[in-house]
């Protein structure tokens, strides 16, 4: 009974801390801490307006903003700001710009670039761009420009992050090639100091025969028709096109104060789709905490009750089922130095995740501080591995594992060596389309520095504390001789009953999943994190009852080799995963091409492998703690 009990109370103070959370979420989503401190400008001053990359929903490779001949080159120079580790993986590379603004001056039109003339294969170049949808995303005082446009059936207004190059109308190519900056500002009115809280873009395109050049490279904007129509700059393929590239400022006084200036970027207009995750999620999780208190409530309480009745030896009951097998539960696993690799590993990335999600959920890396998410996963990725040492090297003392250096170095480098080798080779086909996604060589270096120079003593100082502890205690000798595991029925195999613990955790998630894959693949900013923290949670929990439930009917069966099982099935939810990127790529993406389809299912791999790794990790502790607590709680003669 007493382990019903257990079981019965921690699943409902689970659920009770989830509901708690549940009623703070509101406060988790508004709560923010700026990244970077505000800076003040006063009428007249000079703003400056960077560019960070080309992005496209289409090839997923972005370019540098200098890639194109129409964005002109400052006189003074390209200058590169100096970018964090995060940054320079997301492809960013932040650049000055020739566009001149100052604060709360309107400008009508300015001259860019004047007389463009584009030969036969630089209109080619911008003519590809254009097809595949490229936008271009520029930066005015840390805030990333976006476009305005209105839903058809709702009429509500969104944002869309950049602007495009240009568009397609009738089989013709037209440039956007004038460009109306409205930028917002905040003051208050007892100060002569302006804060930049806005900055929209409208897009459009004009012949350059409207584009009346100036001194002071000013312009103005003369139709030569008589009903003064608006004529677009169309560029003809297989022809040399000229073209002027102007632009005018427009300053909107803002009540929206500056730690605010955001919301706009993270609005999410289908917040009730998180609730319904939540919702199901919840709904999961009562279904396997009625199963698993239906085990321990009932066919533990029986089976224990059995196991330790005081019988005379004549009416000995014979002894079946998993207490049977209780001579063979604790014998270590076959390949006991990669199963412990893979739960170091896994004990690594948890904690890491964790506490970025943690950090992440209460604000602290906010948007505005470009790359902190990924910086911030790297180095606290590496650091980690303290502590992944210290329990990989106590759980391989336990599996009476004797070469504890090997196994330490192993730890340390087995996950970052699959990631660095199919990414290097990903890095490759980036590299081929000169894309300023490429990873540098410098930053390579970096990385390898960070895990060998970081990681790697750490999981060995980690590792040698852990395997001098005593090894963690087992309730149940170990037989010298294994027995013989009876024959299985079809559904306990490994394929059939990894892919039935899978769907549970997976249906937890998917619909959160939805919006993270968004994220990433469709450049949108995700920074719902309180919504995120309570799926992570679930996630846990369902992870650790579906491995408890597994590991129970095993044991049921007399198979003892729930070691590995435990991880593998646990970690099931990481193939639907995968699965679901395929259902994901097929239904809402419009990748066509090559490159960018290896490395949408590179990286997929990637997070799939990732997202294998975590679970198994949880479902692997979960149910060796399940199988110590049931077996001392009987008697073993």
């Amino acid at each position: 009974m007493r382990i019903g009990q257990w079981g019965l109370k921690s699943t409902f103070k689970s659920i009770f801390f989830l509901i708690a959370i549940l009623n703070n979420v509101k406060f988790t989503y508004s709560f923010y801490v700026p990244g970077v401190a505000p800076q003040d400008f006063r009428k007249g001053d000079p703003v400056e307006v960077k560019a960070v990359k080309m992005t496209s929903t289409k090839t997923q490779l972005p370019y540098e903003y200098y890639n194109l001949p129409i964005h002109c080159r400052p006189q003074s120079g390209i200058e590169y700001k100096s970018e964090n580790l995060g940054e320079i993986l997301r492809g960013d590379r932040i650049v000055n710009t020739d566009f001149s603004v100052n604060m709360d001056t309107n400008e009508k039109c300015k001259m860019l670039c004047q007389d463009i003339e584009l030969s036969e294969e630089q209109t080619k170049q911008v003519i590809k761009r254009i097809d595949q949808a490229y936008h271009v995303h520029l930066l005015v005082d840390n805030l990333p420009c976006a476009t305005k446009f209105q839903l058809l059936d709702s009429k509500e207004e969104q944002y869309e992050h950049g602007y495009q190059i240009g568009y397609l109308n009738n089989e013709e190519y037209f440039i956007n090639n004038h460009i109306r900056f409205i930028l917002k500002y905040h003051n208050e009115k007892s100060s002569d100091l302006y804060r930049v809280v806005g900055f929209e873009i409208e897009t459009h395109s004009l012949n350059h025969s409207m584009q009346k050049p100036k001194e002071n490279r000013l312009c103005s904007i003369e139709s030569d028709s008589s009903d003064n129509s608006v004529v677009p700059q169309k560029l003809v393929p297989g022809q040399k096109n000229k073209l002027h590239m102007t632009y005018e400022i427009y300053w909107v006084a803002s009540e929206i104060a500056w730690a605010s200036r955001w919301d706009s970027y993270l609005k999410m207009s289908d917040v009730k789709i998180h609730w319904f995750s939540i919702v199901n999620s919840l709904v999961v999780v009562f279904f396997l905490a009625g199963i698993l208190s239906m085990i321990l409530i009932r066919s533990l309480r029986r089976d224990i009750a059995k196991y330790n009745r005081e019988d005379e030896p004549e009416e000995a009951i014979e002894e079946t089922g998993w207490k049977l097998v209780h001579g063979d539960v604790f014998r270590p696993p076959r390949h006991t130095e990669l199963l412990v690799v893979l739960v170091g590993s896994g004990i690594q990335l948890f904690t890491m995740s964790f506490i970025i999600i943690v950090f992440a959920m209460l604000g602290m890396l906010s948007p505005s501080y470009r790359g902190a998410l990924v910086t911030s996963s790297l180095f606290l990725y590496v650091f980690m591995g303290l502590i992944a040492g210290y329990y990989g090297g106590r759980l391989y003392k336990t599996l009476r594992g004797l070469h504890w250096k090997k196994s330490a170095l192993m730890t340390a480098t087995f996950y970052p060596f699959v990631l660095f080798a199919i990414s290097f080779i990903l890095n490759f086909f980036i590299w081929g389309k000169k894309s300023s996604g490429a990873v540098p060589f410098t930053t390579m270096l970096a990385l390898l520095t960070m895990i060998f120079g970081i990681s790697l003593p750490l999981v060995f100082f980690g590792y040698y504390f852990g395997y001098r502890k005593q090894p963690y205690s087992q309730p149940v000798r170990t037989n010298q001789i294994p027995r013989q595991v009876p024959d299985q029925v079809w559904y306990m195999s490994p394929m059939v009953s990894t892919l039935m613990a899978g769907i549970l955790p997976f249906g937890a998630c998917f619909i959160e999943l939805f919006f993270i894959f968004s994220a990433i693949w469709d450049n949108q900013y995700y920074y719902l994190f309180g919504f995120l923290f309570l799926v992570f949670l679930i996630v846990v929990i369902s992870c650790c009852e579906i491995a408890i439930v597994m590991t129970y009917f095993q044991l049921c069966a007399e198979d003892y080799h729930w070691w590995w099982r435990s991880f593998i099935a646990s970690g099931g939810c990481a193939l639907y995963v995968f699965f679901y990127s395929i259902f994901y790529y097929v239904t809402e993406l419009d990748i066509t091409e090559f490159v960018p389809t290896i490395l949408y299912f590179g990286y997929s791999f990637l997070i799939s492998f990732t997202i294998w790794i975590i679970t198994g990790t949880i479902g692997f502790f979960s149910s060796y703690f399940f199988v110590s607590k049931i077996y001392a709680a009987v008697k073993i003669d």
